[in-house]
């Protein structure tokens, strides 16, 4: 079933706060509470709600360095969907990582690492990120602000 209007207003609410009830869609979207929770259970069902979760201040958990880094690999010529999955795995394993995007140009992966400082980054993440042997060069980049 295609997504229209009532769905984006939906959508766009539980955007700004996923705790919100049913009564509370509703009164802010304008429109009856049967469809707020029948809309919702098509959208989930059909996968365009995936999960529901919380934003956190990283900063009050300690983590007050952000950084990205640009990773180069190479699998090699067995340049499998298998040994893809297992750098994944190993990318997953190492302290601080919330993001891994593969993206295009001279680097392949771009990860997002949280650390409590410039000394644990480097000695629990980016050493253990150069152990893997398929990565190869990597470009580091620290977040020294963010857009409010």
């Amino acid at each position: 079933m295609p997504i229209d209007k009532t769905d984006i207003i939906i959508i766009d609410i539980l955007k700004q706060t996923s705790k919100l009830s049913m009564r509370a869609i509703a009164k802010k979207a304008h429109i009856p509470i049967t469809t707020v929770y029948h809309r919702i259970k098509k959208l989930e069902n059909e996968h365009v709600i995936q999960k529901y979760t919380i934003q956190v201040d990283e900063k009050k958990l300690g983590n007050v360095l952000t950084a990205y880094v640009l990773v180069h690999y190479s699998l090699g010529l067995s340049n499998t969907q298998q040994n893809a999955e297992v750098l994944n795995k190993q990318l997953r394993r190492l302290p601080g990582v919330e993001e891994i995007k593969y993206i295009t140009g001279r680097y392949d992966l771009l990860l997002k690492i949280r650390s409590k400082s410039i000394e644990e980054f480097n000695n629990k993440t980016l050493l253990k990120l150069r152990e893997i042997i398929e990565l190869g060069r990597t470009e580091t980049f620290f977040v020294l602000d963010e857009a409010k």
